[in-house]
């Protein structure tokens, strides 16, 4: 497993592990399942685990702390994980310095540390981002020994550029894919001048990217490809990366054209996001052990070639860029 810089947050497995699917909103997923497949990520070389405290209500970070806690890991791994969700309502006007502060001591409990390595604001309303009293109150829970770092996930390459003017910002975590490139016109360059990391989310657009989907393709009621395709639940480009879900399918079908013989689609869009210099990890989700270990090994594979790079460009162009380039 080759490894990059995240900020100043230390060196991070570029292929890490997104946790969201062992806590919640992609179907049933047992107790066992989400430590299995956690100790499959740490058995394939990965050393950056990603999670929130809404994750199945604290259930992801839980069994994150049970797993490093049984196999005495903790020196090993960075968890970067989030906070803001829980707010009801969630406004900008919420985000206080005691609020915060609740949030981040629950996620100390869950995951049985004194101090989190990386606390990420979760997908905050724009208006936080132009509020320096909330990147104040992140900068005192650094200072009390709360938090290591802090950094932001946000929807829109906007709010990234704002959060890069806050210096204590050390990374931004985005969506980036074959289905959503606007990220690199612009607040790649940015970050990569101020030393911030990317950390790149749904990377595989919710399965569209991973070629296993068809247009009959069905989910559980409380799977948020179910719910949430039209937004009804959180930001839309959450699911599906904000392609609508037929056009999508269409997509990945003309892109696997193109993928190697000897790769899956999965595969060559992970490498994709990965010869981006900027990116300093792609945090996949899965409870497959398979899939988890096909996805660590994507680190040793070549570049994709100029060729294999102009037919996801041209992919993006024909069928992809008006539904999401001037949203996100």
């Amino acid at each position: 497993m080759e490894t990059r810089s995240l900020g100043a947050v230390g060196s991070v497995s570029e292929v890490g592990l997104g946790t969201w699917n062992i806590g919640s909103d992609w179907g049933p997923v047992s107790d066992d399942a989400g430590r299995k497949a956690i100790e499959a990520a740490l058995d394939s070389g990965i050393t950056f685990l990603d999670t929130a405290d809404v994750y199945g209500d604290g259930r992801s970070e839980k069994r994150i702390a049970e797993v490093l806690t049984k196999r005495d890991a903790y020196d090993d791994v960075i968890v970067a994980t989030k906070a803001g969700r829980r707010l009801s309502p969630h406004t900008a006007a919420e985000y206080t310095e005691g609020n915060l502060r609740s949030f981040i001591n629950r996620s100390r409990k869950n995951l049985d540390v004194e101090t989190l390595d990386l606390l990420q604001l979760h997908c905050p309303p724009t208006d936080v981002y132009y509020d320096p009293t909330v990147f104040d109150a992140l900068e005192t829970f650094t200072a009390d020994g709360l938090i290591n770092n802090y950094g932001v996930s946000v929807e829109r390459v906007e709010e990234g550029l704002k959060a890069i003017e806050y210096d204590g910002v050390e990374s931004i975590q985005i969506i980036f894919n074959p289905f959503r490139q606007r990220p690199n016109e612009l607040l790649f360059d940015r970050a990569a001048a101020n030393d911030v990391g990317i950390i790149v989310r749904v990377p595989l657009a919710s399965g569209l990217l991973t070629g296993a989907l068809s247009k009959d393709s069905t989910f559980p009621a409380d799977d948020h490809r179910n719910y949430n395709r039209d937004g009804d639940a959180f930001d839309v480009g959450e699911t599906f990366a904000g392609v609508p879900f037929e056009t999508g399918v269409e997509a990945a079908a003309q892109l696997e054209e193109g993928v190697p013989a000897e790769w899956s689609l999965a595969t060559f869009t992970l490498r994709w996001i990965l010869d981006h210099d900027a990116v300093s990890t792609v945090i996949p989700g899965s409870t497959n052990s398979d899939h988890i270990r096909s996805n660590a090994n994507v680190s040793t594979l070549r570049s994709l070639t100029d060729t294999e790079h102009t037919a996801a460009s041209n992919v993006y162009d024909e069928h992809i860029r008006s539904h999401v380039h001037h949203r996100w």
